[in-house]
């Protein structure tokens, strides 16, 4: 099968197109013919050869990809050859053939493209797993979420107005992307680079602060996210792009009785990661089905610019998704 290759770790410049041997599948597996997959910020970070997948997985990367049924594995029941579907995956997304769990499969629905369906699953499912199955957001309190115009982000923000219509959302975004933030529906956007995020809260929420903060930076934050947080707020770290390392003052953490969770989606067992995929499928499939939700696709490149798809994305401009055409 194609494949985008990586033979060394570093620069973009080191992905390419070429051949490898096909995935071997396994009993509770299906092999998935990928129309398209996408491009998310750990794949980034496995071609510099610093998030090595899980035991048994592809070196490959991609994480999500979406396509159409090939083969079923000896104990996969309920699915047929020619479905469509979506799916996280543990590595191998960027090639024409990828092995996946029969429990980790979503149906695409009818009035989704593969393009849109590639979107889904490692974004959406990040932050329905993060924002509402561990940070227990309720329909009312107040949520921060960093990096306005990412895929986890925006989806965020979608999933957030959609399911929690009462919260009031609060995104921090770079200059050039406030405009677009407040488009898709934050209810205050605030421009990192020339406003502190904290006063800023601290004005919105009449000091009380936000009850729960997404965020993606790490150790540079932490500090300030503490001090945004409410009593009884929760912050959940997906991400260290800053740096892992910081100073928490654990005295205040105690008398505001708040709590930071740490959480990855990739490394879950396959069990747990096909609960969260039920959960999600039962929750937020309907609203990808009318389109209440509807992916926001930044770019999409052929599987063979995979590396100009890498440069996109470490430049920041982009907004939304950026998708890898497969077939």
């Amino acid at each position: 099968m194609k494949a985008v290759l990586l033979e060394e770790f570093g620069g973009p410049e080191l992905l390419r197109l070429g051949e490898t041997a096909d995935p071997v599948q396994g009993a509770d597996q299906v092999l998935i013919r990928v129309m398209a997959t996408s491009v998310n910020r750990p794949d980034i970070i496995q071609r510099q050869g610093n998030y090595p997948p899980p035991p048994g997985e592809s070196e490959i990367l991609g994480l999500e990809v979406a396509g159409v049924i090939e083969q079923l594995g000896s104990s996969v029941t309920g699915w047929k050859v020619g479905d469509r579907v979506m799916t996280l995956v543990g590595g191998g997304g960027y090639a024409e053939l990828v092995n996946a769990y029969a429990a980790h499969l979503i149906s695409i629905p009818d009035s989704m493209s593969f393009v849109e369906a590639a979107c889904v699953c490692e974004t959406y499912i990040t932050a329905y797993l993060n924002l509402f199955m561990i940070g227990r957001l309720e329909n009312g309190e107040t949520v921060l979420l960093h990096g306005g115009g990412g895929g986890v982000c925006t989806a965020a923000i979608q999933l957030c107005a959609t399911l929690k219509p009462d919260t009031p959302i609060v995104v921090t975004a770079s200059t050039g992307k406030v405009s677009r933030v407040r488009d898709q529906g934050a209810t205050l956007v605030i421009d990192y680079k020339i406003q502190d995020f904290v006063e800023e809260i601290q004005q919105f929420t009449h000091k009380k602060g936000v009850n729960v903060i997404l965020d993606h930076i790490g150790g540079p934050y932490l500090a300030r996210n503490m001090k945004a947080l409410a009593v009884g707020g929760r912050l959940i770290e997906i991400g260290v792009m800053g740096g892992p390392k910081a100073e928490l003052n654990i005295a205040l953490m105690m008398v505001k009785r708040q709590r930071i969770i740490g959480s990855v989606l990739r490394p879950r067992p396959v069990a747990e990661k096909g609960e969260i995929s039920r959960k999600f499928t039962e929750e937020v499939l309907p609203h990808l089905s009318n389109r209440t939700i509807v992916p926001l696709v930044h770019e999409v490149y052929g599987l063979d610019k995979a590396g100009e798809a890498h440069k996109a994305m470490e430049s920041g401009t982009h907004f939304g998704k950026i998708v890898l055409q497969v077939s």
